[in-house]
């Protein structure tokens, strides 16, 4: 997928295949990030051993923070797929800025779900992974460094639903302008579902966590992923997220 190529970006199928080259990456960070305990200190802005002079929030928080702030300058998110989780923060890039063609509205990125998709993450997906409930202080630092590759990633794939719903409108405009005009959301929802689509990725990710979840050589290995647990992150958390994003996207379009 090119993104100086719209007709690249915009293809229903390579949408799908970036897609499925997430769910890779995601299942080895979700591997990597159970062989720790869940660590509820980096996520509490309140921790006395955790505080931040001049910052008020979480150690994960100010972790997050400092990376975007230097990856900005690395132009990261002038790429239209990256959406920062502190975007009033970020500096100007130092290297020249790449001209990309306007691919999305240009209201996109005020499209922004990092702070749903950090809140749940915390709440709902750190608990389902984690080889254990508590801290483990001699690896904060490690633990939010999964954590912030895992979110980045989350964050990637979640608001890829903004290419998708791009997608979506361009071939059928008839459609999505008539629903948007109406303000149908229902209407909306029922014609980005894609049900046999939605099927095939919670299959894929059965056989994924299989495969990847336990070394083949150790029969006695413990799982680090489950295959329930991965079905259920994308099923109840990653896929309605994503049309949530497709939804907001898609009532904004005709501005």
């Amino acid at each position: 997928m090119d993104f100086t190529k719209p007709e690249t970006v915009l293809n229903l199928q390579n949408i799908r295949d970036e897609l499925v080259k997430m769910e890779n990456s995601i299942i080895f960070k979700f591997i990597e990030r159970s062989n720790f305990p869940t660590c509820p200190s980096i996520y509490d802005p309140k921790h006395s051993n955790l505080s931040i002079p001049n910052f008020e929030g979480s150690f994960l928080d100010w972790a997050i923070l400092q990376l975007e702030i230097a990856h900005s300058q690395l132009r990261r998110f002038e790429s239209p797929d990256e959406t920062p989780f502190f975007p009033d923060k970020i500096l100007k890039p130092i290297l020249p800025s790449i001209e990309y063609p306007q691919i999305l509205a240009k209201y996109s990125s005020e499209v922004n779900y990092n702070n749903k998709i950090k809140r749940i993450y915390i709440d709902e997906i750190v608990p389902l992974i984690s080889k254990y409930s508590g801290d483990q202080a001699e690896n904060f630092g490690s633990v939010a460094t999964r954590d912030i590759e895992l979110l980045q990633s989350l964050s990637r794939r979640i608001h890829f639903g903004k290419f998708v719903a791009e997608a979506k409108f361009q071939n059928n405009v008839e459609l999505y302008t008539d629903l948007i005009k109406r303000k149908d959301v229902d209407g909306i929802m029922k014609n980005i579902t894609n049900s046999a689509v939605e099927e095939k990725i919670l299959e894929r990710l059965t056989t994924k966590a299989e495969v990847y979840g336990v070394d083949p050589t150790d029969k006695e290995g413990e799982r680090k992923i489950t295959p329930e647990y991965l079905v259920k992150i994308y099923k109840e958390i990653v896929i309605p997220i994503t049309k949530e994003v497709e939804v907001e996207y898609l009532l904004r379009r005709l501005e």
